[in-house]
C-alpha cells in the first residue's frame, strides 16, 4: 500500500499522475512510480523516496502515452527501494501492476510459480499478482485478472495493464478502496477521492468482490463471478479541490485545527433541527436507547480515544453498559454479542481494516451497527445499519484532528438524544446540554487564537525534551491519550498518557528533575483530586502545565504553565481541552523540524490489519 492512480484518455497521463500522487501524499509512503503505455512498451520509473525524486526522473524522460497507473508505497513486503516499488510487472513486462493491501497467500503463489519457470526481481507480494495474471493471459486482460483473484487471499485493491491492449485498465477492490472518477473523454482511478477532485466530482465507488474495466469512454463494472453490474450509482462528491488545499497555511494539519469551528457547525447543522437533536437522518430509531441493553463501541487509534471519552458520559447520563475496544482485539476474541447490543464503530475513513472486520464480526452475531465516520460511501458507511455523517470535509494531515473533535462532538449528540429518551432527565437539562453544544464552535475559534503564543513558548521548550507525560482523570484520561499520541506521532518525542490516580502504582517512578507533565483538568468536579496528583510530580522537580477552566484556584507555585479553558459544562469541556494539546503536538514537532502532514511509518487509512 497505499496510494493507488490511474488516468485513461486523450491527456498525457504522466503528469496527472504524478499530480494525483501528490494529493495522495497524505496516506504516507516511502517509495512512488509510474507505467505509461507508450507505443513500442509500457514505460516505468519507480523511485525510493518522497515524490519529488519521482518527478525529477520523470522529467528527464519524455511521455506521449494517454493510459497509466501509478503507486506510492509504504513498505510491508521487503524494504523500501526501486525495486521493491511499484508498478510491477510479469517476467516478460506484459503485465504491469499496483496493489494496495496484503496478499496473504503470495509464498505458495510464489513457490509455485518458481516451479513453473517465473523469476522474480523483487521482495513483494503484489509481483506475485503479475506473474499469476500472466499465467492467465491470452489477449483478454479482464478475463485473466479474473480468473487470477480467485486464487489470491488477503486484502487487495489493484489496477492491472497489458501493453498488449493499450486503451484498457482493469481494477479490482477487496477490501481495500478503490474509486473510480468520470470524465469526458477521459476516466481516473484513485485509492482516494482528493486525487482527482480538480479534474471530476462523479465517481463510481468500488466495493468488495468487484472489477471495473475502465477505458476512456466507458466503465463496466462486475461482480468476482463475472455479472456485469447494470445501472452502478454514481456518486457526486460536495468537497471543491480547494478544500483539500494548505490555503497560505504552513501544513495541512495546522489548517485543520483551524478548520474545526466550522466542521463543527456542519455536523451540528445536520443534526439540529429548530434547536433539538434530529436524528432523523442518521436511521436510528426515534427510542433506540430502548432497543438495546449495552454498546459496544469499536475503533482504532484517534477514534479509540474520542469512543473512551463517550464511555464515560453514555454510562454516567444515560444508564446502560458501554465497553470500548480496539478493533485489532475485538475481531480475534469472542464478544458477548447479540440482538440487544447497539455497535457503534469510528472511522475517519470508513475503510480502517480491523474496524471493518469488527462490524462485520458483530453483525454476524446479530448486534445492530452505527457508524461514526468521514465518509458517507465507505465500507463502513455501506455495511452499517446507522450512520451519523462526521461531515469534517477532507483530512489531508495524517495525525488526526477535526475527525477526532467531529467524532467527540457527535458521541455528544448521540449522548443528548438519549438523554431525551430517560423519564429522570428532565427537559431543562436536555435543552441546557443542547445550547452548550451550539457554544463550542465558536469557544474554539477564540481558545485556538487565544491560547497559539503560550502554546508555541512552551512547544519550543518541549522540543528539547526526551520525555513528556500526561496525566488525567475520567474524560480528562482520554483526552491525555489523545494528546500524547498527537504529541508522539508527529515530534517523534516519547509520550505517555497515564491516569491520575495511578501514579503511585509504579509511574511516578519515572517522574524526575525538568520531565514535563501535563495536566489535564477541565473537570470542575474532580479538579482537587487532580491537583493534588499535579502535586506530586511537582514534588519530585516535575515541569508541570496545567489545562484547566479560566478562574480555577489552585496553589500557584504547583504550575510552570497555565492554559485557561473557557468555563463549560463539564462533560463538554473536553472538546475545549483537547485544542491546546494539538496545538502543542503541532508547535512541538515544528520546533523539531519534523515533517508533520506525513510522519514516519504511519498512513492515514489503514486499510490492512
Amino acid at each position: 500500500m497505499c496510494g493507488i492512480v490511474g488516468y485513461i484518455g486523450e491527456k498525457k497521463a504522466a503528469p496527472i499522475l504524478l499530480s494525483g500522487l501528490k494529493k495522495l501524499e497524505y496516506r504516507g509512503y516511502d517509495s512512488a512510480g509510474i507505467a505509461i503505455q507508450e507505443k513500442e512498451a509500457v514505460k516505468i520509473i519507480k523511485k525510493e523516496g518522497k515524490l519529488d525524486k519521482l518527478k525529477a526522473s520523470a522529467e528527464s524522460e519524455v511521455f506521449y502515452g494517454g493510459t497509466g497507473i501509478g503507486h506510492t508505497r509504504w513498505a510491508t513486503h521487503g524494504r523500501p527501494s526501486d525495486i521493491n516499488s511499484h508498478p510491477h510487472t510479469d517476467s516478460f513486462s506484459e503485465i504491469v501492476i499496483v496493489h494496495n493491501g496484503i496478499i496473504e497467500n503470495f509464498r505458495e503463489l510464489k513457490e509455485e510459480l518458481i516451479e513453473q519457470g517465473h523469476r522474480f526481481k523483487s521482495e513483494t507480494d503484489t509481483e506475485v499478482v503479475a506473474h499469476l495474471i500472466s499465467t492467465y493471459y491470452d489477449d483478454d486482460l479482464k478475463t485473466a485478472v479474473s480468473k487470477a483473484v480467485k486464487s489470491l487471499e488477503g486484502s487487495f485493491a489493484l489496477a492491472v495493464m497489458s501493453h498488449n491492449e493499450k486503451d484498457r485498465i482493469i481494477a479490482v477492490r477487496k477490501d481495500s478502496p478503490l474509486i473510480i472518477g468520470l470524465g469526458e473523454n477521459e476516466n481516473f482511478l484513485a485509492s482516494d477521492i482528493p486525487a482527482y477532485l480538480e479534474h471530476t466530482d462523479n465517481f463510481y465507488i468500488l466495493e468488495d468482490g468487484e472489477i471495473a474495466d475502465i477505458r476512456k469512454n466507458e466503465v463496466d463494472i462486475y461482480k468476482f463471478n463475472g455479472d456485469l453490474i447494470a445501472n452502478k450509482t454514481k456518486t457526486k462528491i460536495n468537497w471543491d479541490a480547494e478544500m483539500a488545499e494548505k490555503q497560505g497555511y504552513d501544513h495541512f494539519m495546522l489548517k485543520e485545527i483551524h478548520e474545526q469551528p466550522e466542521s463543527l457547525k456542519r455536523l451540528l447543522e445536520d443534526n439540529l433541527k429548530d434547536g433539538k437533536i434530529d436524528l432523523t437522518a442518521s436511521g436510528l430509531a426515534e427510542n433506540w436507547l430502548d432497543n438495546y441493553d449495552k454498546i459496544h463501541i469499536v475503533a482504532c487509534g484517534t477514534a479509540y480515544h474520542s469512543g473512551a471519552l463517550a464511555k464515560y458520559l453514555l454510562e454516567d447520563k444515560l444508564r446502560i453498559p458501554v465497553e470500548v475496544e480496539v478493533a485489532s482485539e475485538y475481531r480475534y476474541r469472542n464478544p458477548i454479542v447479540n440482538d440487544r447490543t447497539l455497535m457503534i464503530v469510528v472511522s475517519q475513513s470508513g475503510e480502517t481494516a480491523d474496524t471493518l472486520a469488527a462490524l462485520r464480526l458483530a453483525r454476524s452475531k446479530g448486534a445492530s451497527v452505527l457508524a461514526l465516520t468521514n465518509s458517507r460511501d465507505s465500507s463502513i458507511a455501506r455495511e452499517s445499519d446507522m450512520l451519523i455523517y462526521l461531515k469534517a470535509g477532507p483530512e489531508i494531515a495524517v495525525a488526526s484532528t477535526k475527525a477526532y473533535t467531529n467524532m467527540v462532538a457527535a458521541f455528544y449528540i448521540l449522548l443528548i438524544d438519549g438523554m431525551r429518551q430517560r423519564d429522570d432527565i428532565s427537559e431543562e437539562l436536555v435543552v441546557n446540554y443542547t445550547s452548550d453544544l451550539i457554544k463550542l464552535p465558536e469557544m474554539i475559534r477564540k481558545l485556538s487564537q487565544q491560547s497559539k503564543e503560550q502554546i508555541e513558548i512552551i512547544a519550543n521548550k518541549y522540543a528539547q525534551k526526551e520525555n513528556i507525560f500526561f496525566i488525567g482523570r475520567n474524560t480528562d484520561y482520554t483526552l491525555a491519550l489523545e494528546g500524547a499520541l498527537k504529541l508522539k506521532e508527529i515530534s517523534y518525542i516519547h509520550a505517555e498518557a497515564y491516569p491520575a490516580g495511578e501514579l503511585k502504582h509504579g509511574t511516578l517512578a519515572l517522574v524526575e528533575e525538568n520531565v514535563p507533565v501535563v495536566a489535564l483538568g477541565s473537570r470542575a468536579d474532580i479538579f482537587a483530586k487532580l491537583f493534588s496528583n499535579l502535586k506530586e510530580v511537582k514534588a519530585r522537580g516535575a515541569e508541570t502545565l496545567l489545562i484547566t477552566e479560566e478562574n480555577q484556584k489552585f496553589e500557584a507555585d504547583s504550575v510552570d504553565y497555565l492554559i485557561e479553558l473557557p468555563v463549560l459544562n463539564k462533560d463538554f469541556a473536553g472538546l475545549l481541552a483537547i485544542i491546546p494539546l494539538q496545538l502543542l503536538a503541532y508547535y512541538t514537532a515544528l520546533n523539531c523540524g519534523e515533517d508533520i502532514d506525513q510522519p514516519r511509518n504511519l498512513a492515514k487509512s489503514v486499510t490492512v490489519e
